[in-house]
């Protein structure tokens, strides 16, 4: 396993990689996809099953994390996408900023909130906890331009939590990249790098188990609803 292509993660903000899927996983995976997902473009409850919690916790996922967060790091939440003819859309361009937590506590710097009928409670924490947070996307099927792989501006995590008119002001000024993520590699972003993805071709899926870590609890007394 390694680095496609050489980045300075740091400054940009994202590195691919090749051959992070345990070979033994992606069957078990493949079949979760068909049950849980459907015809549906997504799922963010992924930790709930084991076969993804086996993924977070592969000793080639924990390579691309633990140089970065720690030996202490764990997941705390996990998002099944899949782009195909059925369920084919794009998303505008963002920061991920939201995390799910047990439950809705005032505290500083947490907010806004936002509670989801049938997915439980979110909350955008303070920017310095944005800072630490990191996202291992790792491809079932192979990412790329032509079927709704994601786009990049790299290093605009460094501008921090960013207003709309400051992200439309970014991406007109910015070069976009589009990683092309090998069948079984992986995508590593920082979840203030701005990202987008649009439709894809229609022609095959896009399957993305998307994870993201932490290196330690949320500032007290809000939790994360998931440690893994």
């Amino acid at each position: 396993m390694g680095a496609v292509a050489s980045i300075d993660f740091a400054q940009s903000g994202w590195s691919q990689h090749g051959e992070v899927l345990p070979p033994q996983l992606r069957a078990d995976l493949l079949a979760r996809f068909d049950a849980h997902v459907a015809d549906r473009a997504g799922r963010r409850s992924g930790l709930a099953h084991a076969v993804v919690r086996a993924l977070a916790a592969a000793p080639t996922v924990r390579a691309l994390v633990e140089p970065i967060l720690g030996r202490a790091a764990f997941a705390f939440r996990a998002t099944l996408f899949d782009k195909h003819a059925v369920a084919n859309w794009l998303v505008a361009w963002h920061q991920d900023r939201m995390v799910p937590v047990h439950e809705r506590i005032e505290a500083a710097g947490f907010g806004p909130w936002s509670d989801k009928a049938d997915d439980g409670v979110f909350v955008q924490p303070p920017e310095a906890v944005l800072h630490t947070l990191l996202a291992v996307r790792v491809d079932l099927d192979g990412s790329n331009a032509g079927n709704g792989g994601l786009r990049l501006l790299p290093g605009t995590h460094h501008a921090g939590v960013m207003s709309r008119d400051r992200i439309a002001a970014a991406v007109a000024a910015g070069t976009v990249v589009v990683p092309d993520i090998p069948a079984g590699g992986a995508l590593r972003l920082r979840p203030l790098v701005l990202h987008a993805s649009p439709a894809s071709n229609g022609l095959s899926h896009r399957r993305i188990v998307h994870i993201e870590f932490a290196p330690c609890e949320l500032p007290a007394p809000v939790r994360f609803r998931t440690r893994v």
